[in-house]
């Protein structure tokens, strides 16, 4: 089948048992995002928010388009631009990783890198982040760009609600027990656990964050600069609902390390921190037993490797 342009790539990414890595009871079943043009599940959110802005006038053919990002929403943006024709500006934070500097690049956007705040290299913080997004807005203002603005978009959760939860239930239906999924900006998680409760409200949902930046469980951010870069920044999210939560999940940076290593050495997936987060806190729901032994978990493998 020939696809009529990179968009054609994005959405309707195959789901992956891993049966390598869980040998326990019950099954994983992980929605392989990493595979879209973008290299990360953001590829879904970009294509929803430009197609958007056209449709609201928001936006037209050759304006430039800005947007404050970690890399992957950058990714996903400047490969739906480029097919669009609007050029795009990510700008970033010093922190982020240089690989995902470089893919930018090498896809025709203009980086603009913003020195951190308290974070380090790696470990991008929440602060490190509002100054980013202060940055991004003034600049958009200053070129007349459209300004994406992730964190407050509708277009993101809609992009998971109207693709990703019904992708994953067409493929597991009544077998599903349980969605795992980290949260960054909470669009993921948001639109996937709303479409799958709508299917069964029994379907436990489970909100993963970093281990000291837990702020969405209401806790006190004692670790802000963790590895799961795009998610844990300690900041209240616009779309949050947390009446679509079942539980939320801590997992530290040793985990993430332990399981992203465990991905690549027994199931020959090259993924980053965030999804290997995802993945060890599906084995622990497994492991814990309270989902019965023949139960699925399904979770997303949110972005490549390569970009670390």
């Amino acid at each position: 089948m020939v696809k009529a342009s990179a968009l054609d790539l994005i959405e309707n990414t195959p789901l992956v048992e891993l049966a390598r890595l869980h040998r326990g009871l019950g099954r994983i079943v992980a929605k392989a995002e990493f595979i879209q043009p973008g290299g990360s599940m953001k590829d879904r959110a970009a294509l929803y928010v430009i197609r958007d802005a056209y449709a609201a006038g928001k936006l037209v053919t050759g304006q430039r388009v800005v947007e404050m990002t970690s890399g992957n929403m950058g990714a996903g943006l400047a490969v739906v631009c480029n097919v669009f024709g609007n050029p795009f500006t990510a700008i970033m934070s010093e922190g982020n990783s240089p690989a995902r500097a470089k893919m930018l690049e090498a896809l025709g956007a203009k980086v603009i890198l913003f020195p951190q705040v308290d974070g380090s290299v790696g470990r991008v913080t929440g602060r490190d982040i509002s100054a980013v997004a202060e940055h991004a807005i003034t600049y958009a203002k200053q070129f007349g760009g459209y300004y994406v603005d992730q964190f407050n978009n509708v277009s993101c959760v809609e992009a998971h609600y109207y693709g990703t939860g019904p992708e994953i239930w067409s493929a597991i239906g009544r077998s599903l027990n349980a969605f795992v999924a980290g949260a960054g900006t909470g669009a993921t998680f948001i639109g996937v656990s709303r479409y799958l409760k709508e299917q069964n409200p029994a379907i436990l949902c489970a909100a993963v964050e970093p281990a000291g930046a837990r702020v969405l469980a209401g806790e006190p951010v004692k670790n802000p600069r963790h590895l799961l870069q795009g998610m844990g920044y300690g900041i209240q999210l616009p779309c949050w609902q947390s009446d679509l939560v079942d539980d939320y999940m801590a997992v530290t940076d040793e985990d993430a390390a332990e399981y992203r290593h465990l991905l690549a050495t027994r199931e020959g997936l090259h993924v980053g921190f965030s999804a290997a987060a995802n993945v060890c806190a599906a084995v622990r729901i497994l492991e814990s037993g309270r989902l019965g032994p023949d139960a699925t978990v399904a979770t997303v493998l949110c972005d490549t490797g390569l970009k670390y």
